[in-house]
C-alpha cells in the first residue's frame, strides 16, 4: 500500500464534528494506516486570512517526507488554498494533488464580514498583480449543484478562471451536513487513487 501524508481543511464555522464528511474521512485514512492533518484552524468563526495562510504554512512543512502528500480543502479552505498558490506559499511544492470542494464565491464571502476577506479583488480569482492564477498540481474541483454559498454556478466562479473542468454532483448543495455528507465513500476513494470518480454520498 503506498502511504499518503493528508492534510484535511475544513471551512468557515466548522468545528471538526464528529459526523462531517472530513471527520468520517480523516478517521478512515488514520485506520488504513495513513498520516492524516485535521487541524482546527483559529477562530473558525470568526477567521483572518492572514492567520490561516501562517497555519497552512505550518501544516504544509509538517507533512511527511517521502509520502504522497494530498490536499483536501472544504469550502472557506478552497479560497485560502488558492490565496495560497496566488502568493507561492512556502511549503506548495511539496504537495502531489488537491481536491477543492465546494468554494463559496465572492459575492457571498462579501456578505459577511467575518469572511470577506477572503473573498479575491474584485471578485476575480487572480494573484495579486492581475495575472492568471495556474494551479501548481494536479487538482479537482468538484461541488454540488444548487449549493446556496455558490450561486453563480462552480464553474463560472472558479472552474474557468482556474482551466479547470468542475464536476457537479447532482443534489450536493454545499457538500456540508446539511446537505447528508455524512460519509462520503468516493472522497476516500480519490485519496487512495487520484482517478477516483466522485460520486454523491
Amino acid at each position: 500500500m503506498t502511504t499518503r501524508s493528508c492534510l484535511i481543511l475544513h471551512g468557515w464555522q466548522n468545528h471538526r464534528p464528529e459526523n462531517h464528511w472530513q471527520h468520517w474521512l480523516a478517521d478512515r485514512l488514520t485506520e488504513l494506516g495513513h498520516e492524516v492533518t485535521y487541524p482546527q484552524l483559529p477562530d473558525p468563526d470568526d477567521p483572518d486570512l492572514e492567520v490561516w495562510l501562517t497555519e497552512l504554512a505550518r501544516h504544509l512543512d509538517a507533512l511527511a517526507a517521502g509520502a504522497e502528500r494530498v490536499v483536501v480543502a472544504h469550502s472557506l479552505s478552497v479560497l485560502l488554498w488558492l490565496h495560497a498558490v496566488a502568493r507561492d506559499l512556502p511549503g506548495l511544492a511539496g504537495v502531489d494533488r488537491v481536491l477543492l470542494v465546494a468554494p463559496p464565491s465572492g459575492s457571498v464571502l462579501a456578505r459577511y464580514p467575518q469572511v470577506e476577506g477572503f473573498a479575491f479583488a474584485g471578485g476575480v480569482v487572480g494573484r495579486p498583480d492581475g495575472r492568471p492564477l495556474t494551479l501548481p498540481h494536479p487538482t479537482r474541483l468538484v461541488a454540488g449543484d444548487g449549493d446556496p454559498y455558490l450561486p453563480e454556478g462552480v464553474q463560472a466562479a472558479y472552474g474557468d478562471p482556474l482551466g479547470l473542468t468542475a464536476e457537479l454532483l447532482p443534489g450536493a448543495a454545499h457538500l456540508d451536513l446539511d446537505a447528508g455528507y455524512g460519509p462520503w465513500p468516493s472522497v476516500l476513494d480519490w485519496c487512495a487513487d487520484g482517478r477516483a470518480r466522485l460520486t454523491v454520498r
